[in-house]
């Protein structure tokens, strides 16, 4: 439960409201976790040390795989493909940047938003070791 902890450290650190929707899915012995956030939200601090744009037109996808092992979890590495399309059907292929602090392992994308728009998510998610990817459809709806 540790590495869980390290890897929700910056997730926790990006979200100063707990009302932010942060989700998870489990397939075999991986548990994805993902959110979307304005990047309003994240401090200056925390986005001058992680290389994020902090703008209100930027958003962050994060994503983050664990892995069970017995009676140990712990963050894996995955290939991770992800884009974002607006309601106008605009999409935008997503650059997913990976970080690591520690044993934590996550992968941080910056979709382009608009105040108030809904961003419907498609993320691929292949994680090290895993012979199929596991597909996220999700949306989320960008409020300052």
């Amino acid at each position: 439960m540790s590495s869980l902890r390290l890897l929700f450290g910056l997730a926790l650190s990006l979200l100063p409201l707990l009302a932010v929707a942060q989700s998870s899915t489990t397939r075999g012995p991986y548990t994805i976790h993902y959110s979307a956030l304005p990047s309003t939200l994240i401090s200056p601090e925390v986005a001058r040390n992680s290389g994020l744009t902090r703008s209100a037109s930027r958003g962050l996808l994060n994503i983050a795989v664990i892995k069970k092992d017995e009676a140990r979890e712990h963050a894996v590495t995955a290939v991770i493909e992800a884009s974002a399309t607006n309601a106008a059907g605009q999409r935008q292929s997503l650059r997913m940047r990976e970080v690591r602090e520690g044993e934590a392992i996550y992968y941080l994308g910056e979709p382009r938003i608009s105040e108030g728009e809904r961003l419907d998510f498609e993320v691929r998610v292949t994680p090290e070791g895993a012979g199929e990817p596991v597909l996220l459809r999700f949306a989320q709806t960008f409020h300052p």
